[in-house]
Order: structure tokens, then C-alpha cells, then sequence
């Protein structure tokens, strides 16, 4: 159950009709989830469009709120200003992998369409779940990715599943979540929307619409754990934001994290990247100037409201659809449902 199957609604701006961040067209996403006696990992894909993402390319943005991370692909955001691959999630030691399996699936898809590639900026993500995976064997291949990629769709699981399977959220079970808003500009709807992989925050901090719950909440094997481990938030958008808008809206996305507790630990990579579908890039072979749709700056600030609120409701998402996961050491990571109500 999501966190307003609760009562809790989060915020004060209309969602989206799936309140997920596929309320952006075209947005899908999908898992591979991998459960055994030493693993609970997995891998979750973002896919930013039906077509080749590679053919058209996304304007995004990325922002480093606290770099303790191994993405892949950051530094090609950064300059270029877009994406061009799906983005992947999985745990901090299997990014190489799923980097290597992206190359592929981006070289096959153009080879089939009739797309030549010398070169492709994949995109990866990591949070790391060494608490409940055994993270050294790194059990995540190229076929997860693909078993991904092949279920992605816009109503997708949420909670332990994918690259969540593993994860943490202040001292109780984290995974993916998701969540959107609804802002209005000159008559017409736009979506922002965001994904999170949380593995980020302690439990006495956790503070749910003001209520500090976290320090009711008895858990002596996860009360005092320092806060490491990372956050990813994934934002989308309709809206005709260049990367220099969307940096600026992504840096928005912090204020959700911090209005549940977070103090973003030394040890805990906060990473962030965003992606519009509106005004994308065509190949090298295109006119050397195209018209594009420009954003006034000065009308950002629902946008930024969106933002915060819907990072705030996933990372709740994330939690209240998590089930209670025991690791390969016994050390046991209890869900959020377990308490809600009853502290």
C-alpha cells in the first residue's frame, strides 16, 4: 500500500493521474528483482521514451549533493546537456556490468533500426546494499537488464523490487518509490515527476508531515546506524526546460528529502538527474539551428514546488510499499507498514 493508502497525503499540489513519474509521456519503468540465500539486489530501468532515446536525444541535468557515489555518465550529462540511453539503478558494485549491458542493448537497438554508433553515454546509477546482499559477487548480469527493459511499463511496483531490493531508508526498509505533481502553465497540464532509490538516513531523524515518528520507533538493530548509503532521485518532465532549468529544479529536490529528516551523512551519495521530453535533439545529420520551446525563469517556482513535494511522497512510497527483508547475515531491515498506526 502507497503512503496515502494511509491517510498521509503529502503536500499540497495536484498529482498526476498514476501519481508516478510515468504521468510524463512516454516514461515507462522496469525491474529485475533477484531473491536467494546471499541476495537481495536487483536492477530497475528508467526508460525516457518509446522511441531511440539515441536518435533523439533528452535535454537532462545531474547535481551532486554529496558525491560518496559511482555513477556512470555524469560527466557527458554535465557538458553536453542531455541523455541518450535509458537510466539504469542496481547496487554499487555491479554499475560496470550494467554499464557494459547498456552499451549493448543501445548497440543492438541501432543496429537494428539502421542507426549507426561509434560512441554512447550509458547512464548508471548505485546505492549500495551490503547490509542485505552480498554485493561482492555482484549477481546482476546483462539479462536482468534486459528482463528490465522488456517489463517496463507505466504502472510499475514500487518497494523492495529492482535496484531497491536491497536498500535501506532511515533504519527501515527503503527501495524505489515514486511520485508526481501536476503544474499549470498558459491553459495546459504539465507533469513533473520523480523515482527515488532510497538507502539514505537514520531513524531517530525520520519526521512524517512534522510527526517525528522515528524516534517512537524501537528498532535497536537499526536505530544508531550512521547514515550511508546513498539516495538517487530521477526527475522527468513535459515541461520545455533546458538542462540549465532542470539543474536549477533538481536542486529543489533535497528540500523533500530534508522535510523527512534527512541530514545527507558524510558517507551517504546523494545523486540526482533529470531529463525533459519536450524539445529533444535530433542526430548530427539535422539543420545546424532548430526552433525550440523556451520557459520563462521567472515562473519556476510551482516547479520547484513539484519537485520537492513529489520527491518527499516517493521516498514515502518507497518505504510505506516495502516489505520487511532479512540479508544473508540475519541483519534484518523492518518495513515502514510494520508501524504506521500503531506508534
Amino acid at each position: 500500500m502507497r503512503i496515502r493508502g494511509y491517510g498521509i497525503t503529502v503536500g499540497r499540489l495536484p498529482t498526476g493521474k498514476l501519481n508516478r513519474i510515468s504521468d510524463v509521456p512516454g516514461v515507462t519503468v522496469g525491474h529485475s528483482t533477484v531473491i536467494g540465500d546471499r541476495h537481495q539486489t536487483g536492477v530497475t530501468v528508467i526508460m525516457p521514451c518509446a522511441d531511440n532515446p539515441f536518435v533523439r536525444k533528452l535535454p537532462a541535468a545531474c547535481f551532486v549533493l554529496n558525491g560518496y557515489g559511482k555513477s556512470a555518465g555524469l560527466v557527458q550529462i554535465e557538458e553536453l546537456g542531455t541523455i541518450e540511453t535509458p537510466i539504469a539503478l542496481t547496487n554499487t558494485l555491479n554499475v560496470g556490468k550494467i554499464h557494459e549491458a547498456l552499451v549493448g542493448y543501445m548497440v543492438d537497438r541501432c543496429a537494428a533500426e539502421g542507426v549507426k554508433l561509434t560512441s554512447v553515454n550509458p547512464v548508471v546509477c548505485e546505492c549500495n546494499d551490503s547490509r542485505l546482499n552480498l554485493i561482492t559477487e555482484r549477481v546482476v548480469e546483462r539479462e536482468n537488464l534486459l528482463e528490465a527493459i522488456a517489463g517496463a511499463r507505466p504502472d510499475f511496483a514500487e518497494g523492495a523490487v529492482g535496484g531497491g531490493r536491497g536498500m535501506g531508508c532511515h533504519g527501515l526498509k527503503g527501495g524505489i518509490g515514486s511520485s508526481s505533481r501536476t503544474v499549470s502553465f498558459d491553459g495546459r497540464d504539465y507533469a513533473v515527476g520523480i523515482l527515488v532509490m532510497t538507502n539514505h538516513g537514520k531513524l531517530p531523524d525520520l519526521v512524517i508531515n512534522g510527526d517525528p515518528i522515528g524516534r517512537r520507533i524501537t528498532d535497536a538493530q537499526n536505530a544508531d546506524l550512521p547514515d550511508r548509503g546513498s539516495c538517487i532521485v530521477i526527475l522527468a518532465t513535459d515541461l520545455p526546460l533546458s538542462d540549465r532549468q532542470i539543474r536549477r529544479v533538481l536542486k529543489r529536490c533535497p528540500v523533500g528529502m530534508a522535510r523527512l529528516g534527512s541530514y545527507v551523512g558524510e558517507g551517504s551519495g546523494e545523486i540526482f538527474v533529470g531529463f525533459s521530453v519536450a524539445n529533444r535533439f535530433v542526430s548530427d545529420s539535422g539543420p545546424a539551428v532548430t526552433a525550440a520551446e523556451r520557459f520563462d525563469d521567472a515562473r519556476l517556482d510551482p516547479v520547484f514546488r513539484a519537485a520537492a513535494e513529489a520527491t518527499e511522497e516517493a521516498i514515502l512510497n518507497a518505504m510505506a510499499e516495502a516489505e520487511t527483508v532479512t540479508g544473508y547475515t540475519g541483519f534484518t531491515r523492518h518495513a515502514l507498514s510494520e508501524y504506521l498506526g500503531k506508534v
